[in-house]
């Protein structure tokens, strides 16, 4: 019975949504989004990718780009390593009408349980010589990545140039299950933890 109790595996439930972008040089985009995780991780519910609508600029001072797109998704995993980030793409049409990427990004889902809010800095991958520069833009074929994943994980991005362009905001509702029953413990630094059982406070 005692093994029974014991639970084997932990949970981080995120709900939330992207909000908002600001692209100054920019009007008309759309975002997708999907996520990346480790070996140990396994999604139980909700969606792992999805593409928002387009949205236009709006009319006040800051101009944003306003999506509310929902995300909501529920992981099991018996080991915090590969803890999981959502991968942003977004994208517009260009002068000739073809869909190319104004930015990408990712961040980690946050380790705290409760609200939060994140702004990531994107990037679009640059051409390497002014003759590539100048082909692609004839061509209407700006360098993107084949598969946006590679944003968050890092391998061979050493040899990529890109340039920083724009911001995407997101908000998360984070819930975990069972996290501190397997020994890990992702209260915010200064918080004090009540043991169940001990009657002693943790720092």
């Amino acid at each position: 019975m005692a093994a029974v109790a014991n639970p084997t595996v932990f949970l981080l439930m995120v709900s939330g949504q992207i909000e908002s972008a600001q692209f100054p040089e920019f009007d008309d985009l759309y975002c997708k989004y999907c996520f990346v995780y480790g070996h140990d991780w396994a999604p139980t519910s909700g969606l792992e990718e999805g593409i928002s609508q387009i949205t236009s600029k709006n009319r006040d001072s800051r101009r944003d780009l306003v999506w509310n797109f929902p995300i909501e998704i529920t992981f099991k995993s018996t080991n915090p390593f590969g803890w999981p980030q959502i991968v942003l793409s977004v994208y517009g049409s260009d002068f000739f009408g073809n869909d190319v990427v104004r930015g990408y990004g990712a961040v980690h889902l946050p380790f705290t349980p409760g609200s939060h809010k994140r702004t990531i800095p994107m990037f679009v991958p640059e051409s390497t010589s002014k003759l590539q520069k100048f082909t692609s833009w004839l061509m209407g074929r700006r360098p993107e990545f084949t598969d946006p994943k590679v944003v968050a994980q890092g391998e061979g991005r050493e040899v990529t140039r890109v340039r920083s362009q724009g911001f995407v905001t997101l908000s998360f509702n984070v819930v975990t299950k069972d996290l501190k029953k397997l020994g890990y413990d992702v209260s915010p630094a200064g918080v004090p933890n009540l043991s169940a059982g001990d009657g002693l406070h943790r720092y």
